[in-house]
Parts: structure tokens; C-alpha cells; sequence
């Protein structure tokens, strides 16, 4: 059954398991899509605000952007574990390719969640600006959630990708997670 198909108990039972997947990244996409929830929430009682209504479908679109991430990133993983754990018959650079190939995959889902996740955070400053008042402590939770995933699926891109500082993947998603990190204090000084 998919992640996305569960309960959110059911998900967080798996998320708790002793299975390897789903881990950190499965969990920073859905953080990141419950951001985006929260943003368009406010967004849609937000009625005064003559931009809300789109803001809201920005909001819509960076969650289903998130949510199957979460899916995602646990099968590359678990693929690039499966690879990893193969029984040996292919040799030397041969297999050194396969597993580099199999953890570059597994790189990707976490990257696109640090890409998400930034275009949250950043979307979580317009709504703090502009949202309802009355809402400004959730638009601030929004990018703080949205700036952690950003952070832990930057972390886990230079895991699976085992390289250097100096890979530009890795450098990307660097650059993403200080950057919603940078919005969320953004948010957070919007209605001082």
C-alpha cells in the first residue's frame, strides 16, 4: 500500500517500525506538504486579502509537489540499500558503478524535497505578510516546518550521494535549506 493511501496513524507506525523505509526523507516530504497545507488554510480564510485565492492554489500545488516524495524517497532508498546488499557477483567497478547509480537515485527524492520545501518556506513569508493576523503564528510555524525539512533533506541528499561539499547537488541543497531557513525568520518578523 502506498504511504500516501494510509492513516496517518498507520504512517507513523511505519515511520516507527524497525524497518529501514520509511525514514527521515518520507517524513521531511510529509512535513514539508503539511506546511503547504497549513499555508493554504490560511491562506482560504485569509477573505480580505484580494491575492488568497491564488496564494491558496500555490499552497495546493506545493503540497501534491511533497506528498509523493514521501513515497518516493523511501523506494529509491530501499533500492539503493537492495543494491548495496546484492550478492556480489558483479566485481570491482562494475558494482562500485551500480551502487553509485543506485545512491545517486536515492539522492534525488530528498533534493526535490529540499526544493519543495524552500519554495514553501519562501511562500510562508508572502502569507505572514499578507494572511490574516489572527493566523500569523501558524504562517510562522509553516516556515520553520518547512525550513527543517529543507535542512534534514539536505542532509540526507549528501548522505545518499556520499560525495564531496563540492557536488553541486550537494551544494544545491545546501544553498536551499539557508535559504528557508533565511525565510523562516523572515516570517517570524513579518507582523513585529
Amino acid at each position: 500500500m502506498a504511504l500516501l493511501d494510509r492513516s496517518l496513524r498507520e504512517f507513523l507506525d511505519d515511520v516507527a517500525a524497525a524497518g529501514r523505509t520509511p525514514g527521515g526523507g518520507s517524513a521531511a516530504a510529509l512535513v514539508t506538504a503539511l506546511a503547504a497545507a497549513l499555508l493554504a488554510k490560511i491562506a482560504r480564510t485569509s477573505t480580505a486579502w484580494p491575492e488568497s485565492r491564488g496564494i491558496a492554489a500555490q499552497a495546493e500545488s506545493l503540497r501534491d509537489r511533497a506528498a509523493p516524495l514521501a513515497q518516493a524517497d523511501a523506494e529509491e532508498y530501499e533500492a539503493a540499500l537492495r543494491a548495496r546488499e546484492d550478492d556480489g557477483t558483479q566485481a570491482g567497478e562494475r558494482r562500485d558503478f551500480v551502487l553509485g547509480r543506485a545512491y545517486a537515485r536515492a539522492a534525488e527524492p530528498p533534493l526535490q524535497i529540499a526544493r519543495a520545501a524552500a519554495d514553501v518556506a519562501e511562500l510562508a513569508v508572502v502569507v505572514a505578510r499578507n494572511g490574516d493576523p489572527a493566523f500569523h503564528a501558524d504562517a510562522v510555524i509553516a516556515a520553520l516546518l518547512a525550513a527543517a525539512a529543507a535542512s534534514s533533506a539536505a542532509g540526507l541528499v549528501g548522505v545518499n550521494l556520499t560525495a564531496s561539499a563540492r557536488d553541486e547537488r550537494v551544494r544545491e541543497a545546501g544553498r536551499l535549506a539557508e535559504n528557508a531557513a533565511r525565510a523562516a525568520e523572515e516570517a517570524r518578523a513579518a507582523r513585529e
